[in-house]
């Protein structure tokens, strides 16, 4: 675990690069520094491997100050990945991956067999490439090659600044797959420095907004998306950016709420009426004598009204008990789908236990959309 408690970091006494800043890391965690060009965020990362001395404050990694370790024993025990690989360039593959064991005078042995994993890793033949020089690779293989000299000593924490903003597009997705692909394999603690929101998005299991060297949001992807703190994020993150970003919203940020219930004995007057005064065109059939949220026994529109005169008939009688029922941690997009699918207008929602909380419509979807969506003209 990487803790920084109220760390400050100054230049001639006076400019606050950043200002009493605390973050917890919890080991395992990918977590993303991101913000504005000069908001901290690299130089939070910098304290934590003393690349930047703090000021003030203090910085533990698993409860032991980082003050108190020697800097050469904590930067071999960090990884360090940056924008421009930074590969020695008169040294092989080979000998640029085992650069730090070599310097820890690991044995000999030991350090090939981690090299050749390393490249199976990294997905390179070591056969190919273990001779060539950096020169010699795209700038997607010596940022792969840069991860695997990171990896090499086998750190717990591994640090990357900026590691894939000098790619093109298609090998930035690439590498940002690949590194969630070594992620789920190694369990590594990383503290991952981008500008890039949507990079940030994709990547990070915590973020942590920066504005002026102050984190003013941590949290996780989904609740930065769904709930900014202050304009601030709103602005950074982006008003469209959650529809962009489908596999964040579920089946229960789009549903109707409250939802007008009736039990399965009213008549058709009765429910008639509750129609009327609520304003509704459909109504869920509940067993309104288990506990809350209501377990759901069908549903009735307007519609199903059309030619019953005689008032003892019952809800129960006319109820539509083939429905289509939506978890509500069903993702979006497998909503959207689902109901382009079967073709499906209302939907409800329901929870672990059928309980009813809410009903998805049309209506429904295209309000959220416009809540989110950003103002235009051509919209």
């Amino acid at each position: 675990m990487i803790k920084l408690e109220n760390v400050s970091k100054s230049y001639d006494g006076i400019t606050n690069v950043v200002e009493n800043l605390s973050l917890t890391i919890a080991e395992g965690e990918l977590i993303v520094l991101v913000g504005e060009s000069g908001c901290g965020k690299t130089t939070t990362m910098e304290m934590i491997n003393r690349l930047n001395e703090p000021t003030r404050g203090d910085i533990l990694i698993d409860d032991i100050n980082i003050k108190d370790l020697d800097k050469n024993s904590l930067r071999k025990n960090v990884g360090y990945v940056i924008q421009n690989v930074g590969l020695f360039p008169h040294k092989t593959i080979e000998e640029n991956i085992s650069t730090v064991p070599r310097m820890c005078k690991k044995n000999k042995h030991e350090i090939s067999d981690k090299v050749k994993e390393l490249f199976k890793v990294i997905e390179l033949p070591y056969e190919e490439y273990a001779h060539r020089y950096p020169r010699e690779l795209s700038g997607g293989q010596q940022q792969r090659v840069g991860v695997a000299r990171a990896l090499a000593n086998d750190p717990d924490i591994i640090l990357m600044d900026e590691p894939f903003s000098a790619l093109d597009p298609i090998t930035r997705e690439q590498l940002q797959e690949e590194l969630l692909r070594l992620q789920d394999e190694l369990n590594k603690t990383i503290v991952f420095v981008t500008h890039d929101i949507d990079e940030a998005i994709k990547i990070g299991d915590k973020i942590a907004v920066m504005q002026d060297g102050k984190i003013v949001q941590y949290d996780t992807p989904e609740n930065i998306l769904k709930t900014p703190v202050n304009e601030f994020v709103e602005e950074f993150v982006g008003k469209d950016r959650l529809w962009k970003t489908p596999e964040m919203l579920s089946a229960k940020d789009v549903m109707l709420d409250p939802i007008v219930e009736i039990g399965p004995n009213r008549s058709v007057a009765q429910a008639i009426e509750v129609m009327k005064k609520r304003k509704m065109t459909v109504l869920a059939i509940v067993d309104s004598t288990a506990k809350k949220p209501h377990k759901l026994l069908g549903l009735v529109g307007a519609n199903r009204f059309y030619g019953i005169f005689d008032n003892s008939i019952k809800m129960k009688d006319i109820m539509k008990t083939e429905l289509n029922k939506i978890p509500s941690d069903m993702p979006l997009n497998e909503v959207m789908e689902l109901r382009t699918e079967k073709k499906i207008h209302t939907s409800a929602v329901v929870d672990e236990n059928d309980g009813l909380i809410g009903f998805i419509t049309d209506t429904s979807i295209l309000n959220v959309l416009n809540e989110i969506m950003p103002e235009s003209e051509d919209y």
